[in-house]
């Protein structure tokens, strides 16, 4: 043979030279936003009805932004639908008669290729205990709900409703985040929230503040209810040291630690506003 002659090798068909090209693309870091609509709120008696998605990918310009369109999935929960629940997301026994079960449809859902760096909901230990580990691979969990807390003490309420009114993230549809109380339009709107969240803070921060209890900027209940923590006195302070909730429990520990290293109680000062 002689020396210069080369090979020609044919390209590879076209199926294959598709999923080659697409595995040398880079693949933009994504978060995706569950949302669970259910029979009840304590499994294995209750079961999920509706599942929605929204992803949020980190851009080339170092903003997050939604990504995709998204979607639902109705799902067969295995037993009748309670009227209390029905009266909540409407979906009715006929709606989910011939849907799929949860564990034909949990994995593609919660687990897809590309795998998502993190799972979001708002106050996601309700979607975590439907959406167990073997059905997320064991992905980390951020909580849009306790994140709130942290990064926007001054809402009213912390609700996905309250902050998507008080918010009005930019370029949030109207429509396309109703009816409330729906699998994708709540994903929708968390997908919002969770954009903003996180840029704001990174995913390592929200992913840790998840791992705590929540952080409650005001007192909940009691004779000092709407106040600032700081603003009590320090004897109601220790009587919340051993409230039953423990988001209540770790607000008053880490107010009193704050007092402990010398800070001030009651109202912000002008210059601490301004800090």
């Amino acid at each position: 043979m002689p020396s210069h002659l080369t090979l020609a090798i044919p390209p590879p068909p076209p199926h294959i030279a598709r999923h080659m090209s697409y595995a040398r693309r880079p693949q933009p870091q994504i978060v995706r936003v569950i949302d669970l609509e259910t029979t009840g709120s304590a499994p294995p008696a209750h079961a999920v009805c509706e599942v929605g998605w929204q992803d949020v990918a980190l851009g080339a310009d170092g903003r997050w932004e939604l990504y995709g369109e998204g979607g639902n999935i109705l799902v067969n929960p295995g037993r009748p639908m309670p009227a209390i629940t029905q009266a909540v997301h409407h979906i009715r026994d006929e709606d989910v008669a011939d849907a799929p079960w949860w564990h034909d449809v949990a994995r593609q859902v919660l687990d897809p290729y590309p795998r998502r760096v993190a799972l979001a909901a708002h106050r996601s230990a309700f979607e975590e205990q439907f959406c167990t580990p073997a059905l997320t691979h064991g992905a980390d969990w951020i909580c849009t709900w306790k994140c709130a807390l942290r990064l926007w003490p001054d809402s009213p309420s912390f609700s996905n409703q309250v902050l998507r009114y008080w918010r009005k993230p930019a370029g949030l549809e109207h429509e396309r985040g109703l009816p409330a109380h729906r699998a994708f339009p709540d994903a929708y709107v968390t997908a919002h929230h969770l954009r903003d969240q996180l840029n704001e803070a990174s995913v390592a921060q929200l992913i840790q503040w998840t791992s705590e209890p929540g952080l409650l900027p005001r007192v909940r209940y009691g004779p000092d209810r709407g106040k600032e923590w700081r603003e009590i006195e320090e004897e109601s302070l220790v009587k919340f040291l051993t409230d039953r909730d423990p988001d209540v429990r770790y607000t008053a520990e880490t107010e009193m630690a704050r007092r402990r290293g010398g800070g001030h109680v009651g109202r912000m000062t002008p210059q601490e506003l301004l800090l």
